[in-house]
Order: C-alpha cells, then sequence, then structure tokens
C-alpha cells in the first residue's frame, strides 16, 4: 500500500473569528495503491483538500492514522516526506518571478542539502517534466506570465520533477481545456504504469469515470460510498452526492452525466 488513511477525524480549531473548532471529516479511511489511480468525488465543502493536506501531514488528524509506504507518515523528515509525496495544488503563490524551468526545479528540492544547488542531473530532470507536460518550449518563460492552465501545466510538471511515489492531484482539471484534460489523463495513465499512485480530487464525474480505477464519495465530512466506478457512479448515489437528480447514460465504451 502507497498510501493508507485510518479513521481520519480532522478539522479546524476554534479562532477568534470562530467560536468552537470545526470538525470536517469524521472518520475517514482512503487506501491509494501503487500503479492504481484513487478519485475523491463530491461537492465544495465537503473535505477533499482536507483530506490532501491530512495525507501530507500539513494538517495533523484530531484521531485516526495516516501510513506511507507501510511506515507512520509523523516518523518521516520532511525531505523524506517530499521524496514518497508530491502535491499538484489548485493554485500557487509565486511570491519571485522564476523562469519556469526554476519553478520546477523547486520539486528537486527534497533531494537537495542546505544550500546546494541543483546538478545537471537535477536540471535534466526538470526538463524532463516539462517536456512531458508540453511545456518544454516555454522553460525560460516567466512562470507569472502563464494562464492558469498554463501555471496548472508548470504545477504538474514540478510535482513530476519530484519523482513521488504517490502523486497527489487537487482538481487537477479546473482550469485545462478539452485538449489539455486529454493530455492530463495521458500522463496520469503513464504514471500508474511506472506504479506510482495517484490520489486526485474532483468535481466532474466525467472525469472520474475515464481515469479512475476506484472512486471515493465523499457526502459532509463522510464517505458515501467507494469502489469500482461502475459500482459507485450510479444515478441513486450520485443523486443523494449533490443534492439533485443526475441520471447516468453508458454505452459505446463511455459514461456520461446529465442534470
Amino acid at each position: 500500500m502507497s498510501l493508507e488513511l485510518r479513521g481520519i477525524v480532522a478539522g479546524y480549531a476554534a479562532t477568534e473569528h470562530r467560536e468552537a473548532r470545526h470538525e470536517v471529516l469524521h472518520g475517514v479511511d482512503l487506501d491509494a495503491r501503487p500503479g492504481t489511480v484513487t478519485a475523491i468525488l463530491g461537492p465544495n465543502g465537503v473535505g477533499k483538500t482536507t483530506l490532501l493536506n491530512v495525507a501530507l501531514g500539513w494538517i495533523a488528524p484530531w484521531s485516526g492514522t495516516v501510513s506511507v509506504e507501510g511506515r507512520d507518515l509523523r516518523t518521516l523528515a520532511g525531505a523524506e516526506r517530499g521524496q514518497l509525496l508530491s502535491l499538484v495544488p489548485q493554485t500557487d503563490h509565486v511570491a519571485f518571478e522564476y523562469s519556469i524551468l526554476e519553478y520546477v526545479l523547486l520539486g528537486r528540492a527534497p533531494y537537495l542539502g542546505p544550500l546546494q544547488s541543483p546538478t545537471a542531473a537535477h536540471i535534466e530532470i526538470a526538463r524532463a517534466a516539462l517536456e512531458q507536460v508540453g511545456m518544454g518550449v516555454m522553460a525560460e518563460r516567466g512562470v507569472l506570465e502563464t494562464s492558469a492552465g498554463e501555471r496548472q501545466l508548470v504545477l504538474l510538471a514540478r510535482a513530476l520533477a519530484q519523482e513521488p511515489r504517490t502523486l497527489l492531484l487537487d482538481e487537477p482539471s479546473a482550469h485545462l481545456d478539452l485538449a489539455n484534460k486529454r493530455r492530463l489523463v495521458g500522463l496520469l495513465q503513464t504514471q500508474t504504469d511506472l506504479g506510482r499512485a495517484i490520489v486526485l480530487t474532483v468535481h466532474e464525474p466525467e472525469f472520474a469515470a475515464a481515469l479512475a480505477d476506484k472512486v471515493v464519495l465523499l457526502h459532509e465530512g463522510n464517505v458515501l460510498a467507494a469502489g469500482r466506478p461502475e459500482e459507485v457512479l450510479t444515478e441513486e448515489l450520485l443523486s443523494r452526492l449533490y443534492g439533485i437528480a443526475v441520471s447516468v447514460h453508458r454505452g459505446g465504451g463511455r459514461t456520461l452525466f446529465a442534470w
């Protein structure tokens, strides 16, 4: 098992703007196996991003455990976590005007010592990651000059340059056009062929159906259902998940969803 979460209860502490702590996840289990894609599907605000943050160790769960490669996440140093797990966030604040290549090279940080500069080998890995996402010709362009869709591909390249065992993606298709969504599906399938575990959050049932080996429906911080796409992406379960009538049409090797 590349990534295993058991009984995760997590949320956010009370603040001056919030009188009581807010529990977001209520005993969630999640498994991600090497060579597979797990899609976490659900509406806004159900805890999908919080679950990824717990998996990364950025949020400590109030109860439950997180294991990576059979080891308790809490026992892993930062660099080792970075070699095992990487994240493609929805957005990222860029404080400096990096070139796209320099920005992708940040993914090599877990392999560098303090004050150590990237070697030619690290640069080659970063360039290869940019080629994979179709951004190789833009390597010297400023990262702040990119569109939202291009920035999403750069974020993916940075995560690929990190060479993780498990790749986490938060709404990776949100800013992509149809051609780049197709490119993303192919890229992630290539990563599973390399034995990596993929965990991604999605809003679109179509994207989960096209790519996932396992789908987890997250509803109000609880797992509503989990299993193969054809078992979970049903009219009954999706209608409960989104609170509206959803119809599912299968045929010709494709699944279409209508509301």
